[in-house]
């Protein structure tokens, strides 16, 4: 398809401080380390791969490196079960058959002549290379990136959402910049691309293919940085409410959530309240407006209870569970004091040994459940009486014994 890949012949960027120049231009603010990884992406002509959580800048950092180069950005977003045909490349059966139709008359030609139907056949397979050449290639996203005419940015997004059989694929490609197919032989890159890989960490990826790969983790970054992120993206949000806004969001990262807040969540956010005309940052607002960042139920009940804390560290959060009650002691609901067990100056009422300060104590309790004669005649058998208040009838002492003796005479069916 291709000769041996060729490479521009000026520089994409001149240095590391160009570089990091070039994408604040185009928006993105990129730290020393980030700038340094794309400018020696532009040099070894190596793939890069970003790992990290998800929200932090690295799916537009491919976007943006094709905006500040002039490329082309081709993007193959991997998920499970997805084959090689989704990703490097399919035959256009349909083409395939449409031809088939429109040749019935030349193939008819070819064997018209055979003298057998093993010779016609043969004489039909020696025709195959016609259906398996490129006219009927469907190119996916990685072999349209290796013969793509002009540079272009590969961008392979979520790779460790891909089965380890598409990781397995993408090995030839990232280390030889070169596609196998088995038709048509082995394609070559035109232009060697930029191919940028994305990992959220949801698996480990294989030391094969990091191995072919700069790598690089990004993390959430620094308060000062995420500011001035915020600002760069003229959210309209006042610069005071700004620094407390992202003192919230990196609080809100710090809760045991199922997904912290994104660098674009907190734009986001940052815009939302702008909108509202928000003046003053405090828990009702941030409250009213918090499913901007948190996407998940239980995270938003976990969110809401620490707002308050996170907005003013010396707020006291109401407790809305009732009465607060507590173990190992009375409800204490408004009680007098000669209310409670023993009255002023028994052992277990208030200024007695025994008291717990907001109820009955205890011991009282469970030694009055065992004082003589706290039941009447009546109870568990003494002196029963029926309903009518007339003497239980007696049971004879040899009742029970008779009545086992009668049901173990019965016979008992076969």
């Amino acid at each position: 398809m291709s000769d041996a890949p060729t490479t521009p012949s000026d520089s994409e960027f001149r240095d590391v401080d160009e570089t990091r120049e070039r994408f604040r231009d185009a928006g993105y603010l990129a730290d020393d380390r980030l700038a340094t990884t794309v400018f020696l992406l532009s040099r070894l002509e190596k793939p890069v791969l970003l790992e990290g959580p998800a929200g932090v800048g690295k799916t537009q950092l491919a976007t943006s490196l094709a905006q500040v180069t002039g490329r082309r950005l081709i993007r193959l977003q991997c998920y499970e079960g997805q084959d090689e045909t989704k990703a490097l490349y399919d035959w256009d059966y349909g083409k395939q058959m449409l031809y088939t139709q429109i040749l019935r008359e030349k193939i008819g030609q070819v064997v018209e002549d055979a003298a057998t139907l093993s010779e016609a056949v043969e004489r039909i397979a020696d025709q195959d290379s016609i259906f398996f050449s490129e006219r009927f290639l469907a190119a996916r996203p990685l072999l349209e990136a290796i013969t793509s005419a002009e540079p272009v940015v590969l961008l392979i997004d979520e790779v460790d959402r891909a089965d380890e059989a598409l990781e397995a694929v993408l090995l030839e490609l990232l280390s030889e910049f070169q596609i196998s197919i088995p038709e048509i032989g082995t394609v070559r890159a035109t232009h060697l691309p930029y191919v940028v890989l994305t990992s959220n960490n949801t698996r480990d990826l294989s030391a094969a293919l990091k191995r072919r790969c700069l790598h690089l983790f990004l993390d959430y970054p620094e308060a000062t940085r995420e500011l001035e992120i915020i600002r760069s993206k003229d959210t309209g949000l006042a610069e005071a409410l700004a620094v407390r806004l992202v003192d919230v969001v990196r609080g809100l990262r710090e809760l045991d959530l199922r997904k912290s807040p994104s660098i674009s969540e907190t734009i986001d956010w940052a815009r939302t309240l702008a909108v509202l005309g928000v003046e003053e940052l405090t828990a009702d607002v941030l409250s009213s407006t918090l499913s901007v960042v948190v996407k998940y139920e239980r995270d938003l009940d976990k969110a809401r209870k620490a707002l308050p804390g996170l907005v003013d560290p010396n707020a006291t959060v109401p407790d809305h569970l009732g009465h607060g009650h507590g173990h190992g002691h009375g409800h204490g609901h408004g009680h007098d004091a000669d209310d409670r067990a023993g009255g002023p100056g028994d052992p277990g009422g208030p200024g007695g040994p025994g008291d717990p300060g907001d109820g009955p104590d205890g011991r009282d309790v469970r030694a009055a459940k065992d004082r003589p004669g706290r039941h009447d005649a009546a109870y568990a058998g003494g002196g029963r009486t029926s309903s009518e208040g007339k003497p239980a009838k007696a049971v004879p002492a040899g009742q029970g014994a008779r009545s086992f003796a009668a049901r173990g005479a019965r016979k008992r069916p076969v």
